[in-house]
């Protein structure tokens, strides 16, 4: 089952690969990971999706927990949340298939925010399923020459606050 982590940490040199490095020595798995600074400069929050059993995901949180670094650790997974990714994508667009790629980037609530005579770059932002739902389908339609994306990043939902 596929978790997403959110952490706060130290916002200094180091932070970052000793979480990481957690997850290396302990042969776990990132699929995803976005870091940025919060409102607080000292404070950075990092928000990764890994896949494991409830025992494995334990043993994670327990370990991010041990690192001096880390502040503060939540498991969005565990409640309801709001999962975004941002993706870029760059598709070939000639003659009819143009109108048929900005009518599926219409469907899919997407910009495109580049135009050549022969491309597109589509911005899109939405949950994992929807990103991978969009790739499959324009990839039907029309040849993918390149794909960016953030990874997964989220928020708790309600009252619910991952802060200091």
């Amino acid at each position: 089952m596929r978790h997403i982590i959110s952490l706060l940490m130290e916002n200094e040199p180091g932070a970052l690969s000793r979480v990481v490095g957690l997850f290396s020595q302990r042969n776990y798995n990132i699929e995803s990971l976005t870091v940025a600074a919060t409102e607080d400069p000292t404070v950075s929050r990092l928000t990764l999706t890994t896949q494991g059993k409830p025992e494995v995901i334990e043993q994670i949180t327990k370990n991010l927990n041990k690192l001096i670094e880390v502040v503060k650790l939540v498991n969005l997974s565990e409640s309801e949340h709001i999962e975004r990714e941002l993706l870029l994508i760059k598709v070939k667009a000639t003659g009819a298939q143009r109108s048929e790629v900005k009518r599926t980037v219409d469907i899919f609530r997407g910009q495109i925010v580049d135009v050549t005579p022969n491309l597109y770059i589509v911005q899109l932002s939405g949950s994992t399923s929807k990103v991978d739902n969009f790739i499959a389908t324009i990839g039907s339609m029309s040849t993918i020459v390149e794909v960016v994306r953030t990874g997964v990043t989220g928020i708790s939902r309600a009252d619910k606050v991952l802060s200091i």
